[in-house]
């Protein structure tokens, strides 16, 4: 999984598979989710991130899962 965040347009997008995406489906108004092509969740994508989702603070609790840190 990865975050990725766009300062210049204020929009997060969640990599949840490095599956491509083939449909992508608007839940909310400025949130749109994509699915592979067999239907599987592979990202989601929010628009005016700052405001909807809290952007300061990343917390990652019992994930079985390497962590990496890039620069910005």
């Amino acid at each position: 999984m990865r975050l990725n965040y766009f300062a210049e347009t204020d929009s997060l997008y969640i990599d949840l598979s490095e599956r491509p995406s083939a449909q992508s489906r608007e839940i909310a108004e400025g949130v749109v989710v994509d699915y592979d092509a067999e239907g599987n969740l592979v990202g989601i994508d929010i628009d005016n991130a700052s405001a909807k989702v809290e952007l300061r603070q990343v917390i990652l609790d019992k994930l079985p899962a390497t962590i990496k840190t890039v620069a910005a």
